[in-house]
C-alpha cells in the first residue's frame, strides 16, 4: 500500500503563521493538490458524500493543517506519563478503534504546526518531574507514523528527545512507511512500537492499514537503525483458533526479527473491549462488520469519566493472559512484559 496522501485539504489561517504550516502549502501546492481554507476546523462540514456512509470515508481521507490551542498535555497510563499532541485521527479504518467515540463526528485528521511551543510545553512537564525521566505518548490520538512522512514533525521530535536529558518518546504505528525515520538520531531515548495481531483480525477489522509483513519488515529495519523496540498486541480478540492464530504471530516474528532485537524488547498486551457509544458509531460506519459486540457475553469494568466498558469474562482474559504471556516468555525470553490489561 501507498503512503497517505489526503483527498481533502484544509489549512487554517493562522497555520501559515508558522514555518511548517508554509512548507505544508508549498509541498501540497508542487503535489496538484487544491488547497481549501477554514477559520476553524470545527467549521469543516459538508463533506462530499451522499450520505454518512460515504462522507465518514472522505472525512478519514480529509487533512486540516492547524495550530495547537490547548498546550496542556494529557496523562496516558499505562504506557507513559503524558500524551505529547502532534496529531489528531487517523486514516486507517480499523473497525474497532476507540477513535471512532473520540473523534465523534469529526474524524478527520488534524496535524499542528506550532511544534516549539508543544515541545515547551514538554519541556515544562520534563522539569516538574525531574530528575525522574519523563515519557511521552505520540499516538494516543493518532496513528502518528501514517502522516509523518508528509510532516517529519515525528523525525523532529525524535530528534529532540535525543537531545533531552529527562524525557523519552513513544509510539505505535500500523504503517509500515518508516524509511525516513531510519537516519534520525534518536540517542536510544525513543521506543518505536507496531502494533501486530493475530492474521484474522488484521484482515478482517484493519482495512486501510499495512499487512503483518510489511509491519514485520518495518520493525526489522527499525531494529537495524538500533531503536529500541516493541510491540502492542491489540486488541486481542477470541475468535476460533486464536490461541493457534496468536502462536503463528509470534512465529513469525522470532522467525524474522534480528537477533538485536530480542536484547531489549517490550510488549503490551490489550484485550478487546468496547463502550455503548462506541457499539453504536462501529455499527453505523462499519454495517457489515463480524466484529463481536454482544454485551451478554462481557463483564462490565467503569471507566474514567462515568464511560464504563465491555471487557471479556475474568476466565477468558486469565487464559488470554496466560496463552500470549506463555508465548512471549517461549519465543522471547529476554523480553518484557510491561503490562496486560
Amino acid at each position: 500500500m501507498k503512503p497517505f496522501v489526503p483527498q481533502l485539504i484544509y489549512f487554517e489561517p493562522k497555520a501559515l503563521d508558522y514555518p511548517l504550516g508554509k512548507q505544508l502549502l508549498e509541498k501540497f501546492k508542487e503535489m496538484g493538490k487544491e488547497i481549501l481554507y477554514t477559520t476553524s476546523h470545527n467549521q469543516v462540514r459538508n463533506l462530499p458524500g451522499d450520505n454518512d456512509f460515504q462522507k465518514y470515508r472522505v472525512a478519514k481521507s480529509t487533512l486540516v493543517v492547524g495550530v495547537r490551542k490547548t498546550l496542556k498535555f494529557d496523562t496516558s497510563k499505562p504506557s507513559a506519563e503524558y500524551a505529547i499532541p502532534f496529531a489528531t485521527g487517523c486514516m486507517g479504518h480499523c473497525h474497532y478503534c476507540y477513535l471512532q467515540t473520540t473523534m465523534g463526528s469529526k474524524p478527520y485528521i488534524r496535524t499542528y504546526v506550532n511544534v516549539d511551543e508543544i515541545f515547551d510545553a514538554a519541556e515544562n512537564y520534563m522539569k516538574e518531574r525531574a530528575p525522574e525521566e519523563t515519557r511521552f505518548e505520540a499516538s494516543c490520538t493518532s496513528d502518528i507514523v501514517g502522516i509523518d512522512h508528509l510532516t517529519h514533525t515525528l523525525k523532529r521530535a525524535i530528534e529532540y528527545f535525543g537531545k533531552s536529558d529527562h524525557g523519552k518518546l513513544r509510539f505505535v504505528t500500523k504503517f509500515h512507511h518508516v524509511d525516513h525515520l531510519l537516519d534520525a538520531d534518536h540517542q536510544g531515548k525513543t521506543r518505536f512500537r507496531f502494533s501486530m495481531n493475530a492474521d484474522y483480525v488484521i484482515k478482517n477489522f484493519e482495512p486501510g492499514t499495512s499487512p503483518l509483513a510489511k509491519r514485520i519488515e518495518a520493525a526489522t529495519k527499525v531494529a537495524d537503525a538500533d531503536y529500541p523496540l516493541g510491540f502492542i498486541i491489540a486488541p486481542i480478540y477470541l475468535h476460533d483458533g486464536w490461541q493457534d492464530g496468536y502462536k503463528k504471530l509470534f512465529e513469525q516474528l522470532e522467525a524474522e526479527l534480528p537477533d538485536k532485537a530480542k536484547k531489549d524488547l517490550t510488549f503490551e498486551l490489550i484485550q478487546h473491549r468496547f463502550t455503548k457509544p462506541a457499539k453504536r458509531v462501529i455499527e453505523k460506519n462499519y454495517p457489515m462488520t463480524k466484529l463481536e459486540l454482544d454485551e451478554e457475553q462481557r463483564r462490565y469494568k467503569w471507566g474514567k469519566y462515568g464511560i464504563g466498558k465491555y471487557i471479556y469474562q475474568k476466565d477468558e482474559e486469565a487464559e488470554m493472559k496466560e496463552v500470549l504471556g506463555g508465548y512471549i516468555e517461549k519465543y522471547f525470553p529476554k523480553a518484557s512484559l510491561e503490562y496486560f490489561t
